[in-house]
């Protein structure tokens, strides 16, 4: 049982450190790499030289994703579904400039995938991380508010991005909104995991009988 313990464990901190550490090393890495500035997308960064580290954490998160089992069924098809869709966003980049039609059509599918592995996730957040057996410790309810904020962090930054395409993409494009909401909802995804994985806020050990 504690093997099983570890191993998810394992799973959840694996998922939390990828997700935090990708756009810090894409934007940072590139710059070091070839410089140029903030691309006008995290989802970009399949362009550039940092592309197999873009595809190969994503694909990494994705099959952590396959492979953790909660408690219960609903939890497994959630992590399948995200994990499914967060391969996806690696293999269906998004459109570049001016796109082909075979690959406005990969853009859009880019599109969807990225949706449903945000939405897949801050149902996580929102739903299966903040269940309890009994009475939650006060670690728990401490860990369920880190978890709702970001889970909320996660939907806010959605939504300001669809609002963003939608009515101010030509008069923010200098400021970079999409990278740094990508990046902020990646970064939030990935922190409640590592606090699911207990590198933070875990319950004390408790005393071993005599």
């Amino acid at each position: 049982m504690d093997t099983f313990v570890r191993s998810y464990l394992f799973l959840r901190r694996a998922i939390g450190v990828l997700g935090i550490s990708l756009p810090i090393v894409v934007i940072v890495g590139k710059e070091i790499v070839d410089g140029g500035g903030l691309l006008g997308s995290l989802s970009g960064y399949y362009y550039s030289d940092l592309r197999n580290v873009f595809v190969g954490t994503l694909c990494a998160i994705g099959v952590f994703l396959i492979a953790y089992r909660g408690y219960g069924r609903i939890d497994d098809i959630a992590a399948n579904v995200a994990g499914v869709a967060g391969i996806g966003v690696a293999l269906f980049p998004t459109s570049p400039t001016a796109p082909t039609p075979v690959e406005h059509a990969i853009g859009v599918a880019h599109l969807v995938f990225a949706g449903i592995f945000f939405l897949t996730l801050a149902f996580f957040c929102l739903f299966l991380f903040t269940k309890t057996d009994g009475t939650p410790s006060p670690r728990k309810r401490s860990r369920n508010v880190v978890y709702r904020v970001c889970g909320v962090v996660m939907l806010v930054s959605l939504a300001l991005l669809v609002i963003n395409a939608a009515f101010f993409n030509a008069a923010t494009v200098s400021l970079h909104p999409t990278v740094w909401l990508e990046s902020l909802a990646v970064i939030a995804f990935g922190f409640a995991w590592l606090v699911k994985g207990e590198t933070l806020l875990a319950d004390p050990p408790q005393p071993s009988r005599p």
